[in-house]
């Protein structure tokens, strides 16, 4: 099974991912590690898009059964068509502004205020990259099955409803 867990930044795709791929013994990739090269500080480039696509293609023949957690909106039709489950996980920008606060001082020992800026800005898109309307769009475009789920709910809660749905 192929899975992929997105949504706006701080709405717990990662971390729903990785509890979905250990409870699947799947391989979990997090799209944020293909989208950005490795810096220090971190996500200060961008990775080629044709590399990144690469990438996933390479994860997903190697894994079939594999859950990938960020948005790959726009990494090519190929790509965002094969995955048999998208979950799309929805949380306030408040809910998620607060978290992305606390994983900024946690990782970093700082808050980067223009990261924070863009993220609170997905539900009404005013910047470029992902918001609600282009995550809902491409969401609705699947083919294959769409779960929505609360990003406010305990990831346990969260967890059990993706398995559920993958094991029918």
């Amino acid at each position: 099974m192929r899975i992929v867990v997105t949504g706006a930044s701080g709405s717990g795709t990662s971390t729903l991912g990785r509890a979905v791929a250990g409870a699947l013994q799947a391989a979990f990739v997090d799209a944020d590690d293909l989208f950005w090269l490795p810096t220090d500080p971190p996500f200060k480039a961008k990775r080629d898009a044709a590399e990144r696509a690469a990438l996933l293609h390479d994860h997903l023949s190697a894994n079939p059964s594999i859950v990938v957690a960020g948005s790959i909106y726009g990494w090519g039709p190929e790509l965002e068509q094969a995955f048999d489950l998208v979950v799309f996980l929805h949380a306030p920008a408040e809910v998620r502004v607060a978290r992305l606060r606390e994983r900024e001082r946690t990782r970093f020992g700082r808050v980067n205020e223009e990261f924070i800026a863009w993220a609170a800005q997905y539900d009404v898109g005013d910047m470029p990259g992902r918001s609600h309307a282009r995550h809902v769009a491409w969401v609705e475009s699947r083919t294959c099955r769409v779960l929505r789920l609360s990003a406010t709910e305990n990831v346990e809660v969260l967890r059990s409803a993706v398995i559920a749905l993958a094991h029918s």
